[in-house]
């Protein structure tokens, strides 16, 4: 049991595994559960519940937190898509945070020679047309125009308050300075003072 609290073990028997056989294991387990991710609509997996998802269906199992292995079990899968000729199925993968791909997916551009995506977004926009390539590829049910590319529903959702929030700030601004100016009101009279803001009644001069 301390040899399995440490590493990676086979359910069925208790017997412990090497991590690189356990990552391999792990690849065969995640490519179809991608593609049944892929056969969704704007369905998107996140990389707790694709890291629960393989150990479940490979019967390899570890306590070694996703984020020290999610990652090379994911550059195989992008190994793997690439050599089949499969859009890149590691689009479909996101935090559960922020509904990013995050840096990682640079290794989608760079096994497929395309130079990296500086911008976060940019890098965002590129996954968000992917995964429409891979649910065209893999039989999603797609609406009469073909589909179009979404970001994931978190960061969609992000984006959107965002967006809402600066235009909401932008009205505010442009309204206070359209606001027109309160006219001079004279102290003594309480009457309104002409552009020279001297009183017409007891020509008191009140400073702009």
């Amino acid at each position: 049991m301390a040899e399995q609290q440490r590493g990676y073990w086979r359910v069925s028997d208790g017997v412990v595994v090497g991590a690189t056989q356990a990552h391999i294991v792990w690849t065969r387990a995640a490519y179809p559960a991608l593609v049944e991710v892929a056969s969704r609509y704007h369905a998107v997996i996140t990389y707790a519940e694709l890291a629960e998802a393989v150990q479940e269906a490979s019967g390899v199992r570890t306590r070694v937190n996703q984020r020290h292995w999610i990652g090379k079990v994911l550059s195989l899968v992008i190994l793997e898509a690439h050599r089949r000729g499969d859009p890149p199925l590691t689009s479909l993968v996101v935090n559960a945070a922020d509904g990013k791909v995050g840096a990682g997916y640079q290794e989608v551009l760079a096994v497929a020679g395309q130079p990296p995506l500086a911008d976060e977004m940019d890098r965002e926009q590129h996954a968000a047309a992917a995964r429409l390539a891979c649910y065209r590829h893999f039989g999603a049910d797609l609406p009469a125009d073909g589909g179009t590319p979404a970001l994931a529903p978190r960061l969609r959702a992000s984006v959107q308050r965002k967006a809402t929030s600066s235009s909401a700030a932008a009205t505010s601004t442009t309204a206070a300075a359209a606001a027109p100016r309160p006219p001079a009101i004279c102290p003594t009279c309480f009457l309104e003072l002409p552009a020279t803001r001297v009183c017409d009644s007891c020509g008191e001069t009140i400073a702009p």
